[in-house]
């Protein structure tokens, strides 16, 4: 098996760019070598070597893909993509079980682009970031699937009702349980608001948490050991990676079902 144009595209982070990069359109050298932060001595042998395997083509001074070149590009976006998330925070990912993620989302985690790993202090375990809650109160919707009991939901829920948030809530049923036995006035005093539904999921959910508003999404999974669980979590503020966490919980929903009331024991 020829291993050439792998290496061409991928031994390269240059080539590697230069290829994303004309993905947007046909671009003068000025134009790649402010995007690419290169000089022209480090970029023209690269693109010279693309023009000799004719992924790349030259009219005048603009520079282009070939249609194969486009053909591999459209291809080599989305592996590109989830490699730079998994790089971005590779121990994370390493020491996560993500099987709770649906395959078809698995394939897409790439979506979720630029992440910026949290980790509580030890101090301040059951405490949300406070950079969290500053996106959160400026949230219009707010779509949260939770697997463990966090005690700072219930407060941060009814404020947030209060002020005219939409809440969507998906729960695993232990979480559901603990919540309804602990805070059964609270819940019954929520979902008098509108704007607030809760849901309940069949079977077991193995995401931690997710949190998927018009500002952001948070995602959190549970470590592969099953040790104690340190609540550390991604969050990332990408266009795409808000609709894959909107689109993620929705999937989510299709196992669930809505609760109207709370039961009382």
């Amino acid at each position: 098996m020829q291993f050439e144009l792998l290496e061409l595209i991928f031994l390269s982070d240059k080539r590697k760019q230069l290829l994303l990069f004309l993905k947007g359109g046909p671009k003068n050298i000025d134009e790649i070598k402010e995007a690419l932060e290169v000089t022209s001595t480090a970029i023209l042998p690269q693109i010279k070597k693309l023009k000799e395997k004719s992924l790349v083509v030259q009219e005048d001074k603009i520079y282009s893909l070939s249609l194969i070149g486009k053909v591999l590009v459209e291809k080599m976006q989305p592996l590109v993509s989830i490699i730079d998330v998994f790089e971005d925070n590779f121990d994370y990912w390493a020491e996560r079980d993500f099987q709770g993620i649906p395959s078809s989302f698995r394939r897409r985690l790439g979506e979720l682009g630029r992440c910026d790993l949290i980790q509580p202090d030890l101090d301040r375990m059951f405490e949300l970031d406070p950079k969290i809650v500053e996106n959160l109160s400026k949230s219009s919707s707010i779509l949260e699937c939770i697997a463990y009991f966090d005690p700072s939901l219930i407060s941060m829920c009814k404020e947030l009702a209060r002020d005219g948030v939409k809440l969507s809530f998906l729960m695993s049923g232990p979480v559901f349980e603990h919540y309804s036995k602990d805070y059964f006035e609270d819940l019954q005093n929520i979902l008098t608001f509108e704007s607030v539904k809760f849901f309940l999921y069949s079977g077991e959910l193995r995401i931690a948490n997710l949190t998927a508003t018009d500002r952001f999404v948070m995602i959190s999974l549970f470590p592969k050991s099953q040790k104690h669980f340190d609540r550390e979590s991604l969050i990332s503020y990408e266009p795409s990676a808000l609709q894959f966490g909107s689109e993620l919980f929705d999937e989510l929903l299709k196992n669930s079902i809505q609760i109207t009331q709370i039961p009382h024991e």
